[in-house]
């Protein structure tokens, strides 16, 4: 049983590990400072970057700097993130260049609606966008950018209704026998969710009827090589999102589960639609990254894709890279769909991994080597995480992690001060980028 041991702190015990912290860190400064991680990384396959929170203007930049390096570099295939599908898909096209695709990043991240908005829709993204937009130019394999996430019921409906009634008028029914039966609940899926707990009648055979409706039927648009594989990826977002609704309103667990295996999921089809040889970046937070064995998510029966990954894709070589921060500000909301706000992140907690990391106050490179490291360093401690949902003054209530770090990850990037990402929705509207974009990605 994993628990947090941060209630008593013995100071020698704490120098020693700063130190030995101190020893095997490296400088993180520059975009050259990632050799070292190059080099772990070496001929895997799979890269996944985490984050401490969804709104940390550092750990975006850093995960741009090394995804673009490991795309130009290593010739990886893609990037899937922790976003919906359909809103990720737009991005694609853009990024590779297809017809109709929009004028510029800007444009086409900011109609990302769902919220929380900020996650996608910000600067540090659209520099990362415009630069894979670059790259893509007269290359014959451009890399792709997707969503692995599973929110976006009725976003995929519309997607997959379009798409059938362009290219296969004869199977729209299926897909209106789907939209008919969700239709009653307003494009509220936790309207949907409580309903399927009142009474046994769902709409999971209609959503599975569709999917096997596209598996059969998937064609591909005119100019457009992944409009089929599209089409049938919404399908199953719609067939996956209805069974994580029911999932919600049972158990924590089991809907956690449903949406890290979409997650997993999705990334084995983008790996089979590029090709065995395909290489994958995945961004998302810490709890989804970091293997989720080595944290209290376990006991609760929670897994996760980092975990999964290091499962199931083993033999193509596994990255796990964690990242955390000391203090700062942070994008947040107060509660689900509030307002976003700009909040203070304050210090790490005594006795956590923020605070041993802070001892030596520099930004700096973790590559975790389980054979050197002392038996201290391998002992549980909390490790802060910071979802969408914020409440900066509880924090020493919650938002920390029990984690083995270094079998958590394989590697940690740790910025001691953090400051808040960069939205584009934001009133009033800034139209010119911020201070210092695109941060020397």
């Amino acid at each position: 049983m994993l628990r947090d041991r941060a209630g008593s702190i013995d100071e020698s015990k704490m120098e020693r590990l700063g130190e030995e912290v101190r020893q095997i860190a490296h400088s993180l400064q520059t975009r050259e400072d990632l050799g070292p991680l190059m080099e772990r990384i070496g001929d895997a396959h799979f890269v996944l970057l985490g984050e401490a929170s969804h709104g940390t203007s550092e750990y975006y930049q850093w995960r741009a700097r090394l995804s673009a390096r490991l795309i130009a570099e290593k010739g990886f295939n893609f990037v899937a993130v922790e976003g919906d599908w359909p809103d990720c898909y737009r991005v694609n096209r853009y990024v590779k260049g297809y017809k109709d695709a929009g004028d510029n990043a800007r444009d086409v991240l900011h109609a990302f609606k769902r919220w929380p908005t900020w996650m996608w829709a910000n600067w540090e993204i659209i520099a990362f966008v415009e630069w894979m937009h670059t790259f893509n130019q007269n290359k014959p394999n451009k890399a792709g950018f997707y969503g692995l996430d599973v929110y976006s019921l009725w976003e995929s409906m519309a997607a997959v209704i379009k798409y059938l009634e362009n290219k296969d008028p004869q199977a729209v029914q299926t897909a209106l026998q789907a939209y008919q039966c969700f239709e009653p609940y307003a494009e509220d899926p936790q309207s949907y969710a409580w309903s399927t707990r009142m009474v046994p009648e769902t709409c999971e055979d209609e959503v599975i009827d569709l999917l096997l409706e596209m598996q059969q039927r998937s064609i591909r648009y005119d100019g457009d090589p992944e409009a089929g594989f599209n089409a049938e990826q919404n399908a199953l977002v719609i067939k996956n999102a209805e069974h994580y609704y029911r999932a919600m309103v049972r158990t924590d667990s089991g809907s956690w589960n449903v949406r890290d295996l979409h997650m997993m999921e999705t990334l084995d089809r983008l790996v089979d639609f590029h090709g065995t040889n395909a290489k994958g970046i995945v961004w998302a937070h810490n709890t989804h990254i970091g293997d989720a064995r080595y944290t209290d998510m376990a006991r609760a029966g929670m897994l996760n894709i980092g975990q999964l990954a290091r499962e199931q894709l083993h033999d193509d070589g596994v990255v796990l890279v964690g990242f955390g921060s000391h203090h700062g500000t942070v994008i947040a909301g107060k509660s689900w769909g509030a307002p976003m706000e700009k909040m203070k992140v304050p210090e790490g907690r005594p006795g956590s991994w923020e605070d041993v990391l802070h001892q030596t106050n520099r930004d700096q490179l973790l590559i975790f080597d389980q054979a050197t490291l002392s038996d201290e360093f391998q002992k549980v401690r909390g490790h802060r995480a910071i979802g969408v949902v914020y409440h900066p003054d509880f924090e020493s209530q919650g938002n920390y992690v029990p984690t083995v770090l270094p079998k958590r990850y394989d590697a940690f990037l740790y910025i001691d001060e953090t400051q808040a990402l960069h939205p584009l929705h934001v009133e009033p509207e800034e139209i010119y980028p911020p201070d210092l974009y695109p941060w020397g990605l």
